[in-house]
């Protein structure tokens, strides 16, 4: 593939340093990419250049996900100061989430809000729920930039590229790299050993309609192995956004999703796929933000997959499913730690193995979820628990909104199922969960399918729910038949 390299790259960059010593460095906008003009930003006292995402393209416009966001990459290895407002009004307050992070927001004379951010972080900024947010992504410095003039290097520059038939097709030991203020349109291909995919451009999905990319996802892994990607922001997927499958030793790191485009555009998928490490990421989706499958049996189990220090936001579906179109023998050694929920809409993690696979040792731990007004308790539900006890307030079942469960688990038979037979489950731990935000319904469900297929082995340790610490005898804890070795504490 010919290489896209903008001369005056080095140029181009300085022109985007804050800093004399090059320790921020703000994206730049190319030409060709129209900006977002929904915020006006400030970073340490100089504009910002703003990209665009959208949600809810046609025919999924009856879905009303907040319309368009704005979002910006920051390169940094010093405290940052944002200065930022909405253009369309003057706002109140501003929320930053993740909550967990504690920034919040002073409002100056001029309407517009200051906050400061001294390491990498991935936030959204909101004044409004999920109406036309502002994402801000800070990155370390990159260090070790490939040399485009390296044979074994694909390099697009800043600009927006558009490759021959849309496609990027990677092989053994080459890298891939997107400068920053690169948007390459296209899907990525990876088939090989030792590969790369890097920098802080973005893989941009938007020009395909919905599940008429040029891959069969956007960024696509198939029997491939000592796999790297990391920095990069994918924007629109049309389809799946970044899927291993059949993959061993996969290593995806500040990688940044801005999906809701379209439905089934799920963020990270690892499909029959081992050691899989996701760390330090973003992802808002239409679909499922992660979703673990075990999709052909000779493809290999699905194990030994670590996420951690994430932060998901899911429009629509889940924000992991695990089991669903699965037909490995084994789905195990799973976990999930230090993740922030900052927006959700059902059943937030769903665990359905079936087709006789066998889910086990899996750990989700130091989960924090913030529930909006899309989650809240109907008015019509409020008003019949006005009257009941306060410590009932929030766990009344028999008014409550049940679609915002926090995590399902049972063995299941469903129309993504070739055999219909279920699955099995083994050694659930759910430790140190805390939620917040608008009073929702947030019950788990645990349950066997049959006297063969069942849930054996299920702890639940320091789960806090609106203030309140959940325990054995908490309506929101419902177990069903078919389970054995519960423990709650």
């Amino acid at each position: 593939m010919k290489k896209a390299v903008v001369g005056a790259f080095f140029a181009l960059l300085s022109l985007f340093t804050l800093s004399a010593n090059a320790k921020v460095v703000v994206a730049p906008l190319p030409d060709g990419e129209a900006p977002s003009e929904r915020w006006s930003v400030q970073v340490n006292g100089q504009s910002a250049p703003l990209y665009g995402a959208r949600t809810a393209d046609p025919p999924f416009e009856k879905y009303d996900y907040g319309g368009d966001y704005a979002f910006l990459s920051v390169d940094a290895d010093e405290p940052l100061t944002f200065r930022v407002k909405p253009t369309d009004g003057d706002a109140e307050k501003l929320t930053v989430r993740p909550s967990s992070l504690g920034i919040v927001p002073a409002k100056n004379d001029d309407g517009s809000f200051s906050f400061t951010i001294d390491r990498p972080q991935r936030i959204s900024v909101e004044y409004s729920g999920r109406v036309h947010p502002l994402l801000i992504f800070v990155n370390p410095i990159e260090e070790n930039v490939p040399n485009p003039n390296d044979p074994n290097v694909v390099y697009f520059g800043p600009g927006v590229h558009e490759p021959e038939n849309g496609r990027v097709s990677l092989t053994d030991n080459q890298t891939l790299y997107l400068a920053p203020g690169a948007v390459v349109k296209c899907g990525v291909s990876v088939r090989g050993k030792n590969i790369t995919i890097r920098g802080r451009g973005i893989v941009d999905s938007t020009p395909w309609e919905w599940r008429h990319g040029p891959t069969g996802h956007v960024v696509s892994l198939e029997n491939s192995q000592n796999v790297k990607i990391e920095g990069i922001i994918i924007r629109g997927a049309s389809h799946w956004t970044l899927v291993p499958i059949n993959c061993d030793d996969v290593d995806i790191d500040n990688v940044k999703i801005c999906g809701g485009r379209v439905q089934n555009d799920d963020g990270i998928n690892p499909c029959n796929s081992r050691r899989v490490r996701v760390t330090n990421s973003f992802v808002r989706s239409d679909d499922d933000c992660m979703a673990l499958k075990g999709l052909e049996n000779d493809y290999g189990n699905c194990e030994d997959v670590t996420v951690e220090n994430c932060v998901f936001w899911c429009d629509r579906a889940r924000i992991v499913l695990m089991g669903h179109e699965s037909r490995a023998p084994y789905m195990r050694r799973i976990t999930f730690r230090n993740i922030d929920v900052i927006h959700a809409q059902t059943r937030n993690f769903l665990l359905e193995p079936g087709e006789k696979m066998r889910m086990e040792d899996v750990l989700f731990e130091n989960i924090r979820f913030e529930t909006g007004e899309e989650n809240a308790l109907s008015p019509e539900a409020l008003e019949k628990m006005k009257n009941l006890d306060a410590s009932k307030l929030r766990f009344d079942i028999d008014v409550a909104n049940k679609d915002n469960w926090l995590f399902v688990a049972r063995p299941a038979v469903n129309q993504y199922m070739r055999t219909q037979e279920p699955g099995y489950i083994k050694n659930i731990t759910i430790r140190n969960i805390a939620v917040n935000g608008a009073l929702s319904y947030c019950g788990m469900l645990f349950s066997g399918a049959d006297a063969e297929h069942r849930l054996e082995g299920l702890t639940i340790e320091n789960v806090e729910i609106f203030g309140q610490k959940f325990d054995k005898e908490s309506p929101l804890l419902h177990i069903g038949d078919f389970v054995d070795g519960v423990d709650v504490k």
